[in-house]
């Protein structure tokens, strides 16, 4: 196996089980410990419905992060729409975000999912009504995903070759990541061909045609994201450290793409002493929100203790009665969520507004108390 993948897997276990350590079984499965810094103390930011700063050389952003796009309504929280009711609709439940490894036909490592399982994962995936949005989608609150559906987030760290690559004409290669989630897509109508990738410096192995991969995926409504040069754990790195690698991986994709990245998943999921080191530095990266490795769904970004800083993701594995994912892993998440419907997120077709049950009020964050639809 190699070193970084063992490095990788035993960091995530560490994740899991400092999760574990703070986690009960409420529905709502959101605690202060599971949002902090990386003191402890509990992160003063939250999702303010105002666009975090733009590095200067940085394209502006078309809506401010985490506004829904429609005109608030005025006075009293108004009624939701009849075909929201009848969907059920609850834009302030749980959103899976998978995080994704290597992919490849003969899994090595613990993080390894065969191409098998991918296909059987997003089929599933497909038949059960989930919409793959991106986490820059995510990020920005404007979810635009089909009354009825459920949004679900892919991403997929390190940039290795068996998630994407390209063939002799230019098309995503047989067995890879995108390849896959294309080929749900064509069987299952309706199902959104997207990711997110958190690239490295090797990016997917492409070498010189780095370039060409990089423009397909962006052409294409895949998401290219930060995740640092090297991959190191930034917990080891100061200040200057941290900005150099987020920094350094900015430069290369602004570069081969024209345009800076949304995210940032940071490595092994490990927080730097300080935070804001790998959320902003001017003129050269500034991101909406910041993904960690972990072990439960994501709070709604319309939800009062969601903390775009610090979202929370779900590994891809089975029930696997060795070790954590019999519990925290995507299989049994995914059996959780549709034994409890009523704690997922489900879209009202409506990215202009956000309707819930009246029993979710209390969970609405002040600032979105204008677009709500209740029922």
């Amino acid at each position: 196996m190699p070193l970084l993948h063992k490095i990788a897997a035993l960091v995530v276990v560490c994740s899991l089980v400092l999760g574990l350590a703070f986690q009960d079984h409420r529905p709502r499965h959101a605690h202060r410990a599971e949002t902090t810094g990386a003191h402890g103390k509990a992160p003063a930011e939250r999702l303010s419905g105002r666009p975090s700063a733009t590095p200067s050389t940085a394209p502006s952003t078309t809506a401010p992060a985490g506004t829904p796009s429609a005109t608030p309504s005025g006075g009293a929280t108004a009624a939701a729409a009849p075909a929201a009711v009848q969907a059920k609709a609850n834009e302030l439940g749980q959103i899976p975000v998978f995080m994704y490894h290597r992919i490849m036909k003969h899994p090595e490592a613990s993080l390894d999912r065969s191409t098998k399982e991918l296909y059987t994962e997003l089929t599933r995936l497909a038949t059960t009504g989930y919409y793959p949005i991106t986490a820059a989608e995510f990020a920005s609150g404007r979810l635009d995903v089909p009354l009825g559906k459920h949004p679900v987030v892919l991403t997929f760290d390190d940039s290795t070759p068996g998630q994407f690559s390209l063939d002799a004409q230019g098309n995503p290669a047989p067995d890879t990541a995108v390849a896959i989630i294309q080929q749900v897509a064509r069987e299952h109508p309706g199902f959104r061909p997207v990711a997110t990738f958190y690239c490295n410096d090797d990016l997917f192995a492409l070498g010189p045609r780095a370039a060409d991969g990089l423009r397909w995926l962006t052409q294409n409504g895949f998401e290219v994201a930060n995740h640092t040069v090297t991959h190191p754990d930034l917990r080891t790195l100061g200040k200057a450290g941290v900005q150099k690698e987020i920094g350094g991986m900015e430069d290369k994709l602004l570069s081969l793409t024209g345009r800076h990245t949304t995210t940032f998943a940071y490595p092994f999921g490990s927080i730097p002493h300080n935070r804001t080191w790998a959320q902003r530095l001017d003129g050269r990266y500034s991101f909406q929100a910041v993904f960690l490795a972990g072990w439960k769904p994501s709070e709604s970004p319309f939800d009062t203790v969601f903390d775009r800083w610090a979202v929370t993701r779900i590994r891809s594995e089975g029930k696997i009665k060795e070790n954590d994912c019999r519990t925290f892993c995507s299989t049994a998440w995914l059996d959780w969520l549709d034994a409890h419907p009523q704690e997922r997120y489900t879209s009202d077709g409506d990215p202009g507004t956000v309707t819930f049950p009246k029993t979710f009020e209390k969970r609405l964050a002040k600032q979105f108390r204008p677009y709500a639809r209740e029922y």
